[in-house]
Formats: structure tokens, C-alpha cells, sequence
């Protein structure tokens, strides 16, 4: 059939996705291939201190990313979307949305990019002796009941991001086991919330007069391949008011951005992982056994079907770097320059080819917030150089990609050399690659390990939320990685580059200076100005 054909028969698999800077749908025929596509951007606000989107903006953003989807297919195809086979919505992971029993939001949403609940995490990590980084939903809830807040009694449901939208959606309060894992411990082996950790904390809200129990108020848990309720009358207006949108289609579990760029990458398996290099950076690694220590600079998860999973975290990646290419593009303009956004980036990033691999002298921490692998609570974007180091293009393109993985690399450091875990291989994707063979160069080098990225790297999330949506309807007794290799990247082309030596080296130099810096970043980010 024609892909107009496979539309009208609902002969697709729909995922959306809730970025830090951009939501995405991505509409699928029955074997992953991309039909169309739609985005909205939107960025959130400090506001009172606490990084945030309203719910209006999540509303609208919902709505717009699929009007934009809904044009998409109209204008390729000639015809109204009205449905898909089957759907799902993904977004980024943590943060806090606590409601009441009649679903009203108690506080404004806080963001996985808050670093607030320091005494929290660190109190719940030496309880459960289990690492609980000041992202995870049960750091943000413990530091709101050690505040005292007045809404904390009335709380009855807290969520992700992608289980508020699933919720609006279907009515249903789940989550997929992955974005799970970010609000509180999961038991692979049971395939929940880790029951120890659950009792530990139902006696610490006993202790201090709290009436709810913390199962209560956390979503249901389901894997990947379960059925997670259908889009209601009510779900479809959220997403097309035009009453266009039929009801009825079957949603998967709502997944985590990391559980979703594990699955766009193919990287479920053990002794696999990947990179995912956008607003924020995190390596996602799945392990063949538990970690040996506590390491408070690395999270533990799982994929979409349960497997353990080292993550590296960073809270910030391309953000200072595109300020920059912002700072080019103004530059270009004001002298008249007829220069498109990706013609921008190319130039910049090819540039950086150029440059030194010790970038010369020139040093960038590219911090908006703080960033637990360095230990830094609060962040300032901060540019250095030595008073002999020329200042030129190629080198200072090349200092800002290496300021763009300079801490994830610090915190891989640990899973390769203190645990010795081993990787198979590595999968990137995410905006940082889209430029070809720059950002993985540049991640190879920061790693010390060969990077592979697949065609559909710039795809991210929402293609890899589709196809968990796919997974519920096709699974037929196949586990999640047996039919993505034979169902999905059986035949899709992508390029591995080795690392090279002199560039490790240059990189590991650079990290050297970037250390020995940070002592300055922290001054500065501390400082009252």
C-alpha cells in the first residue's frame, strides 16, 4: 500500500515526545519507517528560582506539536489525519508534579534541570544505600516534606512529564518501567518498585505524621509490550480540538527519553549503550550485572523491559553552544550574509575540525545549572583562555563541543576504569550529531571508544516511542531486543568511526586543563553579582 494508504487505515504507529527545547510527533507505517512528522518548540522559565513549564504550555505544546503533524501529513498527502494503529507519548525523565484527588497540580512542575533537593538526595541515598540523584521525583517529594510545604498532606498522585500527558490522554495513572526508574528504585527482578526501599520510606512518612503511603501515590508499573488503556473521547480533543482525531486507539506504556533513545538506537541489549546529546547529555549503558559500589554520580534504571542500567547524567550539553552560533548568526545578519540555521552549524562544527586537539589553550564550561558528576551546585557558562593562546575559530568551535562532553566523559571515567564495566558498543544521537561525522568524532574521543550513528540519529525519542508503540501490537512472543533487531535495524545503514589517538590524547589534555579549572567555575557560580 502507498503511505496515503496505510494512513487511512490507521496502518501506523504514532510517538510524541516532550524535549527540554522541542515536542515531537512521529508518525510511522508498520515496519518503523518515518510517514511524517511534526514539532513545536518551547523552553522553560526560571521562575522563583525553579525551572519550569506551566500546564498551559504543556497543553498547548501537546496540541500544537500535533497540529503541526496533523498539517504535516495533510500538505504530503492530501488527506486528514484522523488516527494510528496504535500510540504512545515519551518525555524527559524526574522532576516533580504532585496533584491532588481532584488532579489539580499542588506547585508548579519542577524540572529534572533543578538542583533543590540536595539534603533530600543525600539523606535517601545513605537510607537506601542505593544512589538518588537530586533529579528523581522521590529526591524532589522527600526535600518538599524536609521544607515543610503545605501542599505535601494533599498530595494523591505524583508523575513524570510523560505520565501527566499519558494521563490526559487516557485517564490512566502508569508509567513504562524506564521513566519509572527516575522517580524512584526499581526491582528488575520483580519488575516494580523495589518493595525494601518502599517499606523504609513508608516508615520515614509514618515518622513524621504523613497519612499516605508512597506506593499510594506513585504510578502502576508496566514493561514494555503492555497495553496501558486507549485514547479517550476526551484525550483526542486534548490533542486535536477539531474533533478530527478519533478515540479508541491503543496506547503503550509512557516511556523516559532515556528509555526511548535506547530503544532508537538499538541499545537494549547488555554491554550495549548510548549517547543522548541535545539540551542535556546522558550515556545509557546496560549492564551485565550490578555495580560493585555506590557512586553518587551515577544513576541506576532500567531499559523499557526492566534490564539494569548505568546512566551518566549531565544537565547541560548544546545550550551554551548554540548560544554561541546565536552570537554567529546575529553577526551574519548585521553584515547581510544569507545564512540558514543548518548552514550556520555546519560552518561552525566543520571548523572545529580544524582547530587543535588540545584546543590550544582555551577552556569553556558550558554550565546553565549545577552538575552533580563535578560536584558543582549552581551553574555559570564561563569561557577561559591562557593570555598566549591565539583565539581563533577553529579552536574555539572545538573547546565548545569538548565543554559539551567534558563531564559526561568525567563520568564514564568511572563505569570503564573503577567498575570496568565492558560496551559492546556505542550509539549516538541527538541534535549533536546532526552535522555528519563531527559530534562523533568528538564523542569518540571524549569516550576512547568507536561511536556508531544510524540515519535515523536525528529522528530521537518520539521515532523511538513509535516504535515501542509498534512493539504492543507486533511483540507476538518476541522479546523487545529480538524484534528490533530482525523487525527494525535489520537493514538500516548507519557509520562506526574508531577513535584516533592523537584526538584522545588532545582530549584527554583538555580535560586535564578543564579540571584544574573548575575551581574557577565553582567561584563563579557561587559569586553574587
Amino acid at each position: 500500500m502507498t503511505p496515503r494508504d496505510l494512513i487511512q487505515q490507521n496502518q501506523t504507529a504514532l510517538g510524541i515526545e516532550f524535549g527540554s527545547t522541542r515536542i515531537k510527533a512521529v508518525l510511522t507505517d508498520m515496519e518503523g519507517k518515518v510517514l511524517a512528522s511534526g514539532s513545536h518548540t518551547w523552553s522553560d522559565n526560571l521562575s522563583d528560582g525553579v525551572w519550569t513549564y506551566s500546564l498551559d504550555q504543556i497543553h498547548s505544546g501537546f496540541q500544537a506539536c500535533y497540529q503541526d503533524l496533523k498539517k504535516n501529513v495533510q500538505d504530503q498527502y492530501g488527506i486528514i489525519l484522523t488516527g494510528a494503529g496504535s500510540m504512545g507519548v515519551s518525555a524527559m525523565m524526574h522532576g516533580y508534579l504532585p496533584f491532588d484527588e481532584d488532579m489539580n497540580l499542588l506547585v508548579p512542575f519542577r524540572t529534572w534541570r533543578n538542583t533543590i533537593t540536595g539534603q533530600a538526595a543525600a539523606e535517601l541515598t545513605e537510607r537506601f544505600h542505593f544512589n538518588i540523584p537530586q533529579r528523581w521525583s522521590i529526591a524532589h517529594l522527600h526535600q518538599a516534606i524536609l521544607n515543610n510545604e503545605p501542599h505535601v498532606p494533599a498530595i494523591h498522585f505524583l508523575t513524570t512529564l510523560a505520565g501527566y500527558a499519558h494521563y490526559l490522554l487516557t485517564g490512566e495513572k502508569v508509567l513504562g518501567i524506564g521513566d519509572a526508574a527516575g522517580m524512584f528504585p526499581i526491582d528488575s527482578t520483580t519488575g516494580s518498585y523495589d518493595k525494601a526501599m518502599i517499606e523504609s520510606y513508608d516508615q520515614l512518612l509514618s515518622s513524621r505524621g504523613i497519612s499516605w503511603k508512597i506506593e499510594d501515590i506513585l504510578p502502576g508499573v508496566l514493561c514494555a509490550g503492555s497495553k496501558a488503556g486507549v485514547l479517550t473521547e476526551k484525550g483526542a480533543l486534548v490533542l486535536d480540538p477539531s474533533g478530527d482525531l478519533k478515540s479508541g486507539i491503543p496506547l503503550c506504556p509512557p516511556e523516559g527519553d532515556a528509555g526511548t533513545g535506547m530503544v532508537a538506537t538499538n541499545s537494549v541489549l547488555a554491554r550495549t549503550g548510548n549517547v543522548s546529546a541535545g539540551t542535556s547529555v546522558f550515556a545509557m549503558i546496560v549492564l551485565e550485572k550490578k555495580l560493585q559500589k555506590l557512586h553518587t554520580e551515577i544513576d541506576m534504571v532500567t531499559t523499557p523491559t526492566g534490564l539494569p542500567v548505568a546512566m551518566v547524567h549531565c544537565n547541560t550539553c548544546t545550550s551554551d553552544l548554540n548560544a554561541w552560533a546565536q552570537l554567529f548568526m546575529d553577526f551574519a545578519k548585521r553584515i547581510g550574509a544569507d545564512l540558514d540555521t543548518n548552514s550556520l552549524y555546519q560552518i561552525l562544527f566543520n571548523s572545529a575540525m580544524e582547530g587543535k586537539r588540545d584546543c590550544n589553550g582555551l577552556t569553556a564550561f558550558n554550565y546553565y545549572s549545577g552538575e552533580p558528576v563535578t560536584e558543582t551546585d549552581a551553574g555559570v557558562p564561563l569561557f577561559t583562555r591562557l593570555p598566549d593562546a591565539p583565539l581563533t575559530l577553529p579552536d574555539f568551535m572545538r573547546t565548545h563541543l569538548y565543554s559539551s562532553l567534558a563531564t559526561l566523559s568525567l563520568g564514564m571515567q568511572i563505569l570503564t576504569e573503577d567498575e570496568q564495566v565492558t560496551v559492546d558498543k556505542i550509539m549516538g544521537h541527538g541534535g549533536l550529531f546532526k552535522t555528519p561525522v563531527v559530534g562523533q568524532s568528538i564523542l569518540a574521543s571524549a569516550l576512547n571508544a568507536p561511536v556508531t550513528v544510524m540515519d535515523t540519529a536525528s529522528e530521537g525519542g518520539a521515532w523511538g516511542m513509535a516504535l515501542l508503540a509498534l512493539y504492543m501490537n507486533q511483540s507476538q512472543g518476541k522479546d523487545l531486543p529480538d524484534w528490533l533487531n530482525t523487525c527494525i535495524f535489520a537493514n538500516m545503514s548507519s557509520s562506526e568511526l574508531e577513535p584516533q589517538k592523537e584526538d584522545v590524547e588532545g582530549f584527554k589534555a583538555y580535560l586535564t586543563r578543564y579540571q584544574a579549572l573548575l575551581a574557577a567555575e565553582k567561584a563563579a557560580a557561587a559569586a553574587k553579582f
